[in-house]
């Protein structure tokens, strides 16, 4: 059994780690609520950007243009196809972060021709480290997602896209489907699906704010100069939104993680703290019984002395 002060200092060590992911789960989940405001204050304008492009697609189905899928395809082992990654900045947040990678990897092994784009320092060291090839030229952090800094990774995949570099653009996020459970999923960003366009956003964004706002009957509408220029003036508005909200989906998706691992990481403490106390007082009262043990020895000892 341990000594007492190896006990001791087992406890206050337990003791300051404990206070430090207590911390984390407080700073975490400020910054996650906060998070979810902003998006939640955003939301209708994005939802009404994409209302527009489902009015021009029903009301001129026959609109053609870059950004929507061709007739004509080309073959999956020709395709060119960006995956826009999103991994955290750092660690200690649970399976957040191995999720997003594993499906990556898994795409990169059913994908003949795959560009990365990672963001997040976690998700590139891991790359690097893999030799595995990340494009550098869009390199963000996660930390606070702007709607400037998802308008900046729009503008990039759009001149990729437009100039022929890709042919598809994905992106790898996290989706906090409620308190205790996140999921890793990929959505394709470009080219968009004329096919059931209005219902795969709302399974998408699976909020009750873009049921309500996109199920609304819209009158006839004109389109001036034409529906392609409103398509164009309208979609990278689209596209930009919805890579806002995945970044702040993924944002408070990390936080959430790394609440519910400091609140693990706090509980085992709490317990382990309960563990040493029970030997603590073990070590003390087998020390106080040795002492005791040795007194009265001692003093029968002293006694044959003074007999003898």
């Amino acid at each position: 059994m341990a000594n007492m002060k190896e006990i001791q200092d087992r406890r206050r060590s337990i003791q300051d780690t404990m206070k430090i992911t207590n911390a984390m789960y407080m700073i975490s989940s400020s910054k996650m609520k906060k998070a979810q405001k902003v998006l939640k204050d955003t939301e209708p304008y994005f939802y009404a950007m994409q209302d527009a492009i489902s009015r021009v697609l029903r009301h001129a189905p026959e609109v053609e243009h870059i950004f929507f899928e061709p007739e004509v395809a080309k073959a999956e082992k020709d395709k060119k196809v960006g995956y826009i990654v999103i991994t955290g900045d750092k660690g200690m947040a649970g399976s957040y972060n191995h999720n997003v990678i594993k499906l990556a990897e898994e795409t990169l092994e059913r994908e003949a021709d795959v560009t990365l784009f990672v963001l997040g320092e976690l998700g590139r060291h891991y790359f690097a480290k893999k030799k595995v090839h990340v494009d550098t030229s869009v390199r963000h952090t996660v930390q606070r997602p702007t709607i400037h800094r998802a308008r900046s990774i729009t503008q990039k995949m759009l001149e990729l896209y437009t100039s022929g570099e890709l042919d598809e653009v994905h992106i790898i996020y996290t989706v906090m489907e409620s308190a205790v459970s996140m999921e890793a999923k990929s959505w394709q960003l470009l080219p968009l699906k004329k096919a059931g366009f209005h219902k795969r956003y709302i399974e998408l964004s699976n909020k009750e704010l873009a049921k309500e706002l996109l199920d609304v009957h819209q009158e006839v509408i004109s389109m001036s100069p034409s529906p392609e220029a409103v398509i164009e003036a309208v979609v990278p508005q689209y596209l930009a939104g919805t890579i806002y909200g995945c970044l702040v989906e993924s944002y408070c998706s990390e936080h959430n993680s790394r609440m519910m691992a400091m609140e693990a990481s706090t509980k085992s403490a709490k317990d382990m703290l309960n563990t040493l106390s029970i030997m603590y007082n073990r070590a003390r009262q087998a020390a106080i019984t040795q002492e005791i043990t040795e007194v009265i020895g001692g003093a029968k000892a002293q006694k044959r002395k003074q007999g003898s």
